[in-house]
């Protein structure tokens, strides 16, 4: 916590969750994942929601010791800080999922409007089955009923950037999750 600190962003007003400590949960995580699939007998389509996740992506998957495939989804709900409620399909998959189990790679889930809205295609695709892992969930703004699976962090109704999340696109190459100063955003 000591080394995100001296390389801490001026624009961050505290350090949320370590860089540490986000490689110690994608492990925890990598390998209660792999318990659970080889127990159903199933190996997991790991799909991607763009662009917030794939810093998330990237190190669960060294820790998910299966024969996993994974694509990629572009969604968008938000303009700004606020969820609008409308998901958009901005890219769709590169495959067929008829038939295949679903392991859902998100960022946050915050209202849950996004993940409900994606899991709900998933399955009129033909997706047998759907998970959702999320780095991060912020059930205090959720107005949806949906749950992880798998979760890293719950953390508290504050606005977040790095380690995938931005604001305005800025901010996703922090090596931690931080909460953004208000004068950035207000």
């Amino acid at each position: 916590m000591q080394e995100e600190i001296k390389r801490m962003h001026p624009n961050i007003k505290k350090v949320l969750v370590s860089e540490e400590a986000i490689q110690t949960r994608c492990a925890e995580l990598g390998k209660q994942i792999t318990e659970d699939y080889r127990n159903l007998g199933k190996v997991p389509v790991v799909v991607s929601v763009l662009k917030g996740s794939v810093p998330f992506l990237v190190n669960l998957i060294k820790y998910i010791d299966l024969d996993i495939e994974f694509d990629f989804m572009a969604v968008s709900s938000y303009e700004g800080t606020e969820s609008i409620g409308d998901v958009k399909i901005i890219m769709d998959l590169n495959r067929s999922i008829k038939g295949d189990h679903i392991l859902m790679v998100e960022d946050i889930v915050d209202t849950g409007r996004t993940l409900k809205e994606v899991t709900k295609l998933m399955f009129n695709k033909g997706a047998e089955s759907v998970k959702i892992v999320s780095l991060l969930d912020k059930p205090s703004r959720r107005v949806i009923d949906i749950t992880a699976d798998y979760v890293g962090f719950t953390i508290p109704n504050e606005f977040v950037v790095g380690f995938g999340l931005d604001f305005d696109e800025k901010y996703r190459n922090l090596p931690y999750v931080g909460v953004l100063k208000d004068e950035c955003y207000q």
